[in-house]
């Protein structure tokens, strides 16, 4: 029905597309910049940026996980799941969890010692999707985010 494999840089611009498929999901449909070209200057370029799994179908990208490196003071290396995506009318198929698994099969390969990512708190399904993989969900934890115009401003008045 569907296959996992690693994402190559002629994916990207159907990457893309669900990137913006969440956005819009997320009522944020004009929040996304990057460009497929981004994509692949950032992922499969000299210095690679992120890692990227595809779930594909008939030729098709249906869905799409992509991570990349952090490191925690507590724990040490760990990958942060940046996007978990999976298109509508593949949703309830298996194909979440499969992608998750490749995640976790990929950070156990590297040896990490944590897997995180973010979810809306309005997200139920997603939320119950992952508590039932045994993820934790940290509901006393606020994500802290400063963008371009944020930076320049705290830059300006430092």
């Amino acid at each position: 029905m569907y296959r996992i494999r690693e994402a190559r840089a002629d994916d990207m611009p159907q990457v893309l597309h669900l990137i913006q498929e969440l956005a819009s999901f997320e009522k944020e449909v004009n929040a996304v910049e990057v460009s497929s070209e981004d994509l692949i200057r950032d992922g499969f370029g000299n210095e690679k940026l992120f890692q990227c799994f595809v779930a594909e179908t008939d030729d098709s990208i249906v869905g799409m996980a992509l991570v990349y490196p952090r490191y925690s003071t507590w724990k040490g290396p760990v990958i942060h799941l940046e996007d978990l995506i999976v298109t509508e009318q593949m949703r309830g198929s298996g194909l979440g969890s499969a992608l998750l698994t490749e995640v976790v099969k990929y950070g156990n390969s590297l040896g990490v010692k944590r897997i995180s990512w973010e979810v809306l708190d309005w997200n139920e399904p997603a939320i119950t999707f992952y508590e039932k993989k045994g993820a934790r969900v940290m509901r006393d934890w606020d994500v802290v985010q400063l963008d371009e115009k944020g930076m320049q401003a705290f830059l300006e008045n430092r």
